[in-house]
C-alpha cells in the first residue's frame, strides 16, 4: 500500500490571489503549498472540499497589542490570537507597551518565547525605542525582529521619544524597520488646555477628535517621513487618520517604496460622528476623525498612496471602557471581525475583493519583507483562509475570543462568515470548530 504524498488537498476553491480569481485545488506538504493546478488527482492524509468557497493567503495584520507580559487582564496571547484566528488571521506582529516594556532584546526573547508556547497565529514582536536605547537597537537583527516601534506620541514613561537628538540617532542608525506612531504631544497638551478651559473641565468623547487634531497627526508625521529621507531610512507610519497626512506618501507599489504608510480598519469604518452613539468604546489614539479624512484614506488606499489595511487590537475591559471620559484609556477589541470589516466595504463597492486581499496580505508581506508568507503560490507556507460572501452573520459579545468579551461592532449584520483557517497547512479552524491539537505557529522570519 503507497502513502499518499500529501498532506491536505483542498478541492473547488475559488482562489483570491495576486488580483485575479480562479477555479483550482490546492495541494499541502510539510507545511507548504506544493501545488495550485486546475485539478489534482493525487492521494492526500486529508481531503476538504471547499465546494467553491472563496480561499485566499491568510491575513497578516502589522498592528497588534495582545497585553501579555503584564496587562493580561485585558488580553493574553493565547486568546487574542484565537479572535484573530476565528478572524481569518494567519500572522500577527505584537506592539512592544506591555510590562515591562518591550525595550531590550532580551525581555523580547521572552515574548518570543510565550507566543511559541501560546500563540495560535505565526508572531513576531517589535523592539521598543526609548531616548537611550540606541546600543540596543543597533544590535537588533533585522531577519529575525519584524520592527522597531517609536511612540513620537502618545505614550507615557520611557517609550515616548520626542527629543529631536535621540530621534536623529535613532533614524540614523537602526538597522530594522522604523514603525511610528505620530502625534504631536505639545499639539495635544495645547488642544487639551484650551477645550478644557472651554467644557469647565467637563470633557466627553467627542472632544477626543478635538484634541488629538488632524493637525498633531500631521506635524508628527511629517516629521517622521523628513526624518527617514534625511538617513534613508525605512519607515513605516502606523494607522494613519488624516486627509492632510496622505500628501507625505507616493502612490506607487509597496514593494517599491522606503517609506510607506496604513489605515486601521475602525478610522475606515467610523467618523467623529459616531462618538455620539458609541462614546469611550470607539476611543483610540489616533483618534477618529471628522467624515472628510475617512473618505480620503479609503481612496489613498485605492490609489496605492496607503500600502495596508491593519487593526491596531487594543483590548480594554469594558469597566474601563465605562469610566468618565477622561480616564477611560484608548484603544478597541476588534481583530475577530476586521476580515469581515473589509470584505464589509468591498460589498459596498468602496474596494474590489481583489484589493482587500492585496491590503490584508499582499501589502504587508511586501513591506516586512516577510519570507514566504503572503501570497498563495507554490513553496510558500500553506496560511489560508477560506471564507463565504453572501451570507448573513449578526456579530454578538457572546461569541467575542477576546478576553475583554466586547466588540463595538455588536448588533451589526455582516455579510460574511470565515469557515475556516489554515496555519502552516494545518486547518485549525475547520468549519467554525477548533482543532487546538493542529496548533503550529511559528516566528515570522524575514528577508531584509
Amino acid at each position: 500500500l503507497t502513502m499518499p504524498n500529501l498532506d491536505l488537498v483542498l478541492k473547488n476553491c475559488n482562489l483570491i490571489n495576486e488580483n485575479s480569481i480562479s477555479q483550482v485545488d490546492i495541494a499541502i506538504k510539510d507545511k507548504r503549498i506544493e501545488k495550485i493546478s486546475s485539478a489534482i488527482t493525487e492521494q492526500a492524509k486529508k481531503e476538504i472540499d471547499v465546494n467553491g468557497k472563496n480561499v485566499a493567503p491568510g491575513v497578516i495584520d502589522d498592528q497588534v497589542h495582545f497585553r501579555e507580559p503584564g496587562l493580561t487582564k485585558k488580553g493574553e496571547i493565547k486568546t487574542e490570537s484565537l479572535a484573530a484566528l476565528y478572524g481569518g488571521i494567519t500572522s500577527t506582529m505584537d506592539m512592544p507597551n506591555v510590562s515591562p516594556a518591550s525595550t531590550t532584546l532580551d525581555l523580547l526573547e521572552e515574548r518570543f518565547q510565550l507566543a511559541k508556547e501560546k500563540s495560535w497565529t505565526n508572531y513576531s514582536f517589535y523592539l521598543g525605542a526609548t531616548p537611550d536605547n540606541i546600543d540596543e537597537i543597533k544590535k537588533a537583527n533585522p531577519k529575525d525582529i519584524c520592527g522597531l516601534k517609536i511612540f513620537m506620541g502618545s505614550s507615557t514613561g520611557d517609550l515616548l521619544v520626542n527629543d529631536d537628538n535621540a530621534l536623529d540617532l535613532i533614524f540614523k542608525e537602526s538597522p530594522i524597520l522604523i514603525v511610528t506612531h505620530c502625534e504631536d504631544n505639545k499639539t495635544i497638551e495645547n488642544n487639551l488646555e484650551k477645550i478644557s478651559a472651554q467644557r469647565n473641565g467637563k470633557l466627553s468623547p467627542p472632544d477626543h477628535a478635538l484634541i488629538r487634531d488632524e493637525l498633531a497627526c500631521y506635524i508628527s508625521s511629517e516629521k517622521a517621513t523628513s526624518l527617514a529621507k534625511k538617513y534613508s531610512a525605512d519607515l513605516h507610519v502606523l494607522h494613519l487618520t488624516t486627509e492632510r497626512e496622505i500628501e507625505l506618501f507616493e502612490a506607487k507599489p509597496t514593494k517599491d517604496k522606503k517609506i510607506t504608510t496604513e489605515a486601521c480598519i475602525h478610522h475606515l469604518i467610523f467618523t467623529s460622528d459616531d462618538y455620539e452613539e458609541w462614546g469611550n468604546f470607539i476611543k483610540c489614539n489616533p483618534s477618529i476623525k471628522a467624515p472628510n479624512n475617512r473618505e480620503a484614506l479609503r481612496q489613498a488606499l485605492k490609489n496605492n498612496q496607503i500600502d495596508i489595511i491593519a487593526t491596531d487590537h487594543a483590548p480594554h475591559t469594558r469597566d474601563e471602557k465605562s469610566l468618565p471620559y477622561s480616564e477611560a484609556p484608548a484603544g478597541i477589541p476588534l481583530i475577530q471581525h476586521s476580515f469581515q470589516l473589509m470584505l464589509e466595504l468591498a460589498n459596498k463597492g468602496i474596494f474590489t475583493i481583489e484589493e482587500v486581499i492585496k491590503f490584508a496580505s499582499h501589502n504587508t508581506a511586501d513591506r516586512f519583507k516577510i519570507v514566504d508568507r503572503g501570497y498563495v503560490r507554490e513553496g510558500y507556507f500553506a496560511d489560508l483562509v477560506v471564507f463565504e460572501t453572501g451570507i448573513k452573520h449578526t456579530v454578538t459579545n457572546e461569541e467575542q475570543k477576546s478576553k475583554c468579551g466586547w466588540t463595538p461592532f455588536e448588533g451589526w449584520e455582516l455579510s460574511s462568515k470565515v469557515n475556516s483557517t489554515i496555519v502552516n497547512g494545518n486547518v485549525l479552524l475547520e468549519d467554525g470548530e477548533l482543532h487546538p491539537e493542529r496548533r503550529s505557529s511559528e516566528r515570522l522570519v524575514f528577508n531584509k
